[in-house]
């Protein structure tokens, strides 16, 4: 019997992995507590999602389980042992805000939750494949010293710059720069993750998101920027820019496209192995770029307002060089567009109105 656990299943990348894994695993085990909730309140819950994939689904097993209790997650790996083919990683603290509040919280969760799955799967299923969901914030904000040009809606690379065509790498600097606590809760969990591959031999595949979206999101003011966006478009409520202008730049992927990464990767892992996984220049915008297509989707005018103080660590500009992905997976493209994505985005977000 071939198995697959994923942590997060009721989040965005969770869900779908979920949705994708179980026509190709006999069983697909879905752990989640629901600590989205705790995190940014009733809207964003993730319970209904986990109803629905238990309901949808004949080989889906729904586990209420946190990743920092070591025994819990222990005996889910033991009793599923070396069926387990493949872990999906998902479950975080996403917020930079929010680590900021209670960052023993956000270690727990995102470092020594990361370590507990790590050793579960060294202990019971050390042939299984172990995908790990980063982000670019391992990066901290040493991107921003890179050299912006200030344009008319947007910030960007001089045309000359040698990370202008492709976006930024895996060989960026992961140290010496401010990352927000979330950020280095992240770094330690994708570091460790890198370790368990290159020490122990484990199969983990790392992936660093850019901003990751999709209809499936449960966006909140403090975590799904576009998804949130468009609710307050749709809702006509007020929306706060932090910094910048308005005209940082994010690049935004489909939750259908990195989880298909995660396929190619699970079909030819190599072990400790480090991807970024973003738009790149394939799908990106600027907050002001993104209100627009908001605006003409909705046919709403969105009242916003742009703080002068930026976030603390954040990415004045951030656009995944993915080559290295494509040259070892070429097989893979994406499936969605920026258009793709906020039609989709807006379609379901109408529907539920």
């Amino acid at each position: 019997m071939s198995v697959a656990i994923i942590t997060g299943a009721g989040g965005l990348v969770g869900g779908e992995a979920a949705h994708f894994f179980c026509s190709k695993m006999d069983l697909v085990v879905c752990i989640d507590n629901d600590m989205r909730r705790k995190f940014f309140g009733e809207d964003a819950s993730t319970e209904m999602h986990l109803d629905n994939l238990g309901a949808s689904f004949e080989n889906i097993v729904i586990v209420k389980a946190d990743i920092r209790n070591e025994e819990k997650i222990a005996g889910i790996f033991e009793k599923y042992n070396s069926d387990i083919e493949m872990v999906v990683h998902c479950a975080a603290q996403p917020s930079h805000d929010w680590a900021m509040r209670e960052p023993m919280t956000d270690f727990s969760i995102n470092a020594t939750g990361t370590l507990n799955l790590l050793e579960a799967t060294r202990l019971y299923a050390d042939q299984a494949v172990f995908i790990h969901c980063s982000t670019n914030k391992v990066y901290g904000d040493a991107p921003n010293s890179l050299g912006f040009i200030e344009l008319e809606r947007r910030f960007d690379l001089p045309t000359d710059h040698h990370m202008h065509q492709l976006g930024i790498d895996e060989t960026f600097p992961i140290d010496q720069s401010l990352h927000s606590i979330f950020g280095a809760s992240k770094l330690a969990a994708d570091v460790m993750a890198q370790e368990y591959g290159r020490y122990f031999g484990i199969k983990t595949g790392i992936f660093r998101g850019g901003c990751i979206t999709g209809p499936k999101h449960a966006g909140a003011e403090l975590h799904g920027f576009l998804n949130y966006l468009f609710k307050c478009t749709i809702r006509k409520t007020p929306y706060a820019v932090y910094g910048y202008k308005g005209k940082q730049v994010r690049d935004n992927i489909h939750s259908f496209d990195l989880v298909n990464m995660f396929w190619h990767f699970y079909n030819n892992p190599r072990p400790g192995e480090v991807f970024n996984a973003g738009g790149s220049r394939h799908s990106n915008c600027s907050l002001l770029e993104a209100v627009e297509i908001a605006e003409k989707l909705s046919g709403n005018k969105l009242e916003y307002s742009i703080v002068d103080q930026h976030r603390k660590g954040d990415h004045q500009w951030y656009i995944s060089d993915m080559s290295k992905f494509k040259k070892m997976y070429p097989d893979w493209t994406y499936k969605y567009d920026l258009n793709d994505i906020c039609e989709e985005i807006f379609s379901v977000l109408c529907d539920a109105e």
